[in-house]
């Protein structure tokens, strides 16, 4: 399936060429302006028999495209690692809403929750269902060696801070990108108040209609535990996470 975006150039049956202005990817209705009218048209891509401008159909129900774009992160990331970048993190956790999920990528020390901050390094589905790009200068669609090559290009300095050995997380990376690529992610937010945590982390798709996950349970990564609370609120022996909020309130919006 092509990539929606803004820019991005259709057919319509009644209108013919036109461009799309707005998308949101949540929904499936956008925006777009035909010829030299003024006003934007807004259109539904279940139901209005949009089209690319080669004539491919855009089937949204059918083929719904990533609401969040963790996974092509992953798959990134894999490549990085592959490359000798090992010390390259992700970090994913929902937005307050609950509507929507917040991804980080850091580099340099392996430190969960003092991240290191990297202008557009960060994001959320609530941008990216408007505008499906990270922000550093990649395109709609991009494949995972694209956004290495773009993400190289925007921030090589920052880019150079991740060129390093860390084979536990290398290991659990891979081990997690196989298991879940290319339909769903995983979190690293856990609030579950004296509940007993889960045996691994919490996974979620990246796209609507996607049946729920139903693979063996990841483990937490590399360097978690010690986040753990170990002291009396345990439920069999299974270690509580505590739950950092204001970690998630200090992403700039």
């Amino acid at each position: 399936m092509k990539p929606v975006a803004p820019g991005t150039v259709i057919f319509h049956r009644h209108r013919g060429y036109g461009v799309i202005v707005t998308v949101n990817l949540l929904t499936g209705w956008i925006a777009a302006r035909f010829g030299s009218e003024a006003r934007t048209l807004d259109l539904n891509l279940s139901s209005d028999e949009i089209q690319h401008a080669d004539g491919e159909p855009i089937l949204f129900r059918r083929a719904p495209p990533d609401r969040m774009p963790q996974a092509r992160l992953m798959a990134m990331m894999r490549e990085l690692h592959q490359a000798g970048y090992q010390r390259l993190y992700l970090y994913n956790w929902p937005k307050q809403s609950g509507m929507h999920w917040r991804w980080q990528l850091f580099c340099g020390p392996r430190n969960w929750m003092q991240r290191s901050w990297r202008e557009g390094w960060y994001g959320s589905g609530a941008d990216y269902n408007f505008n499906p790009v990270m922000g550093w200068g990649d395109a709609p669609g991009a494949s995972a060696a694209e956004l290495v090559d773009a993400l190289a290009r925007f921030d090589p300095q920052g880019l150079a801070q991740a060129l390093g050995r860390d084979e536990d997380h290398t290991d659990w990376f891979a081990r997690t990108c196989d298991l879940l690529l290319p339909h769903y992610t995983f979190s690293l937010s856990c609030n579950h108040g004296d509940d007993p945590a889960p045996r691994g982390v919490p996974v979620i798709a990246v796209r609507s209609g996607v049946q729920q996950y139903a693979g063996p349970p990841i483990p937490w990564p590399p360097g978690w535990s010690r986040l753990w609370n170990h002291g009396g609120n345990q439920t069999n022996g299974t270690p509580v996470a505590l739950y950092f909020k204001a970690s998630s309130d200090t992403l700039p919006d």
